[in-house]
């Protein structure tokens, strides 16, 4: 069974900072592909960024030059700094990582619980 716990989210001004941290336990055996997306009210919910196990990375044009994500493979954690927070970033954050229990076999999507992020005007 494998778990991605999910913390950091909170209440901001505009224009602050904010940490999220998404950390997976059970049983591991790699990570692939790790990310972050959003669902605001009444919203799909969208990619915000993602890392592959290389260290790769990709992000929303929304939050470019302003939200960085970092991954500790060696914690199975994934992180994400979000600078310059604006109100439409509020929504519900989700963490997503691909994960493989043992070698030879497929990874599988796993979905942390959301962490809410309000940023006030």
């Amino acid at each position: 069974q494998v778990q991605l716990v999910e913390s950091g989210g909170g209440l901001v001004q505009a224009g602050g900072s904010l940490r999220l941290s998404c950390a997976a336990s059970g049983s591991i055996f790699s990570i692939d592909r790790m990310g972050w997306y959003r669902q605001a009210p009444g919203k799909q919910r969208e990619l915000v960024a993602v890392i592959t196990s290389g260290a790769i990375t990709n992000y929303a044009d929304s939050v470019k030059g302003r939200f960085t994500i970092s991954r500790d493979n060696a914690k199975n954690t994934v992180y994400l700094q979000m600078n310059s927070l604006k109100p439409e970033d509020t929504a519900v954050y989700y963490c997503n990582a691909n994960i493989r229990w043992s070698v030879g076999v497929g990874a599988r999507a796993y979905w942390g619980q959301g962490t809410q992020v309000t940023v006030s005007e």
